[in-house]
Parts: C-alpha cells; structure tokens; sequence
C-alpha cells in the first residue's frame, strides 16, 4: 500500500499555523479560521511521475481514520490503494474518478483534521501553481513536530556542506531519503554533497538529516561503523582443536566392528486346503492341471500391490504438505513391495508340543479261516499332510519372511494378504 505522504507533510504546516493562531489570540478581537491542507497525488515508487485515479473510496464531507484506504490510484505497471496515516475528514475532491496523466505532487484534494469544522475552514492555495511565499515569523517560531524533520526554508539550521562531492547513486533512491530531499527542497547538487554511509555507498535517511543538520554530523558514521564492526565475526580468539587421539585397539587386536542389525522373521500359517479344491475343479472342466507354484506366484504378486509404508520412510514436502491439510487421512499414502515369501511345510501337530494320542480299536474276533489264510498286501493310504517338494498339498504351511525391524507392519499385511486370496477364493487368482 502506498503511503500517505502529503498528509503527514501538511501536518506540520498545520501545526505551526495553529501555534500561531494560539500565540495571538490576545492580540486579535475574533479567532482566525483554521486552513485545510492540500493532498497532493502521491509517488508510489521511486520512477513514478504520474498517475490516474481510478476511484475515490470516501465522499466529500466523510470522516476517515488511519488505515482507512481513500483512493485507488492506476499507473502503467500496477493499481494501489492510498491509506490514511491520520485521521481526517475529505473536505474537497479537486481531481475526481477517472482522472488521467495527474503529475506527482498536484493537488487532487482538500483535508482537514479529525474533529474539525469544515464549514468554517478556509480552501488553501494550490502550491504547485502558486509560488510558496516567505515563511511568517509566527511559523519560523512553531515547533517542530516529534519525528520530523524541519523544513530547510525554516532558517533554523544550516546544511553541513564538506565541500567533497560524494560518487554519482548507482541505484535509486530510497522512497523515503527521496520524499525528505523533495520535502526540504534540496537539489542534485546538495546530494552530491552527502556522504552516503547505506550499504554499497547507498544514501540513508540519516545521512540527509546529518546534512541538514538536524541531527550530529558523525552519528551516521557511528552507526556505520558498529554495523560493520558487528556483521563480522571476531575469530581472533578462536584455536583449532587438536586432533582425536584414535581409540586403542583391543588387547586381542581385532578391529572393531560394526554393529549388525539381525532381520525380523514374521511368519503365518496357511492352509491349501481351498486351492487343491480349485485345483480338481479346474482339471475336471478344462483338463489342465495348474501346480502350486501357479497360486502362490499369483497371490504374492496380487499381495504386493499398495503396502503401507514402513516406519522409516521419509516423506516428501508434497505428503508433509498434505498430512498438515488431513489429507493423508483421505488417501493414505502406499507404496508397492517386493515381497517372496518362503513357504515351507507345518509338521504333525507335535511341531506344537502336543502329540497325537492313538484311537483305540476295539479288539477284534479272530476268524480260524482268516487266520490260516495268507496276509493280503495292503497299500498305504494317501494322507492329507502329504508334501511335494516340502510343501504340504492340504494340510498348512508356513509362510515367511526376512525382513528389518522397520517393515514389519508392513510384512505382516502382506502376509496377510496372501492368506486372505488362499484361504478365501483363490479361484479369482486364475481367472
């Protein structure tokens, strides 16, 4: 937003004029009436010459307080709204809506202080037509207001001129060592003169005020000096560190190691009992006999598909972004494993400490015939914890993997997975 500067100029002026009329009031019969202050347009940056009013945001006769945006002002690179730094009142519109090619420093309007009454207020002089007249001496003896700088036509104060011409600005000027130049009416020739002490030989605020006097001629070079002196640092009193002695080797003189981090093995059982059911169906209908190794490639494959994320994984800047937004929660992110299980057979169930007691038969009546014929040949009966290859055709198996401490949520569902599609359809896995 750009700064209210005409405003905070006049009000000087308006205080030295309100001085006086209170300085000779004893002296008068009736109490003068108090002038309004001219706003002039503002420059909105350091190459601004002029601009356009795009709209006024106040009417005439409308109160404002500090902040509050008066103006919008158009110039060839960007449109900006003008803000209070006071409060006021808008006593006269000079340039209205729409008004193009206004140069900087022309009168656009008329304002008054807060509180007062604009019925009995005097419309100033346009300055940028009129020639300033000589200062009065009542205004010569007002005081300065707090924070500003006095005027250069006050007579007070004369310029500390050196006599040295400073080096030509390589950059422009501050917005606000540019409006306290224009303020006290200086040239190029009195800002050849200042010493620049800003960085990369820069003019500061200071170095004008130094010029004009209104503060000492050396502080500016103080100021200078402790921010140059504080923005290196002091490396006189720092030594360097004598190097480590290395640890001593064991007495057995073996080099140490680095410590191994063993993997985790999570493990499920798992039963084919569905899969040898899918397995006859399909070769009774078509005539194909798929193996094991056709169900379990298929379901490790399915199993691997959008995992969780182990619990050392970094995210990037986008997912940090999203877990702030939630979003994480709404599309959680995953990742896909590489996952091979080791499938190996479950043993009796004595591999759980229980062995199997034997069903007792009744004892059978012994036939004299049957005794005195021969034995017949009996073949041994197919069971269902039969294996081919170490695998168990029907009975359960174990399912396990290798894996570091920081996968293992991530382990356990994808075993999981891959018994939820051969216990429960595995039917689906050839299809």
């Amino acid at each position: 937003m750009a700064s209210f500067a005409g405003a905070s100029r006049m009000s000087v002026r308006l205080v030295a004029r309100r001085v006086a009329q209170d300085a000779s009031r004893g002296f008068r019969s009736s109490a003068a009436p108090m002038a309004a202050h001219n706003f002039t347009m503002p420059a909105l940056s350091p190459t601004m010459t002029e601009g356009n009013i795009a709209s006024w945001k106040i009417k005439e006769g409308d109160s404002f307080s500090a902040g509050d945006v008066l103006l919008e002002i158009e110039t060839d690179k960007a449109s900006m709204d003008v803000e209070a730094q006071d409060d006021g009142i808008l006593m006269k519109i000079i340039q209205g809506d729409g008004t193009k090619s206004i140069q900087v420093g022309s009168r656009i309007g008329v304002l008054a202080e807060a509180g007062d009454d604009i019925s009995s207020l005097e419309l100033p002089a346009d300055e940028a037509k009129a020639s300033k007249p000589e200062p009065k001496k009542e205004e010569a003896a007002a005081p300065p207001v707090s924070g500003q700088a006095p005027a250069a036509a006050s007579g007070k104060r004369q310029p500390n001129k050196s006599g040295k011409k400073a080096e030509p600005q390589k950059y422009p000027l501050y917005p606000s060592v540019a409006h306290l130049i224009k303020e006290n009416g200086l040239d190029d020739a009195a800002v050849s003169e200042m010493t620049p002490t800003g960085p990369q030989g820069r003019l500061l605020k200071g170095d004008v005020l130094a010029y004009l006097g209104s503060i000492s001629e050396k502080r500016p070079a103080e100021i200078k000096a402790r921010f140059d002196h504080n923005s290196h640092l002091d490396l006189s009193n720092i030594k360097i560190a004598a190097p480590k002695e290395a640890p001593a080797a064991k007495k057995s003189g073996a080099a140490p190691s680095a410590p191994v981090v063993e993997d985790l093995i999570v493990s499920t059982p798992i039963s084919f009992h569905k899969v040898v059911e899918v397995q006859k169906r399909i070769e009774e209908t078509i005539g194909t006999f798929l193996p094991l190794s056709t169900f379990i490639t298929r379901a490790t494959e399915m199993a691997n598909d959008e995992l969780p994320l182990a619990s050392n994984y970094k995210p990037t800047a986008d997912e940090l972004f999203n877990q702030v937004l939630g979003l994480d929660k709404v599309n959680p992110t995953t990742s896909r494993g590489y996952y091979m299980p080791q499938v190996a057979a479950l043993p009796t169930p004595s591999l759980m400490g229980v062995a199997p007691k034997p069903a007792r038969s009744p004892a059978a009546k012994v036939d004299l015939i049957d005794f005195l014929a021969p034995t017949p040949k009996k073949t041994k009966p197919v069971t269902s914890q039969q294996t081919t290859a170490g695998v168990t055709v029907s009975g359960l198996n174990v399912f396990s993997l290798a894996v570091p401490a920081a996968e293992k949520k991530r382990a356990d569902a994808f075993l999981q997975r891959v018994k939820m599609l051969l216990e429960a359809d595995p039917g689906r896995l050839v299809l």
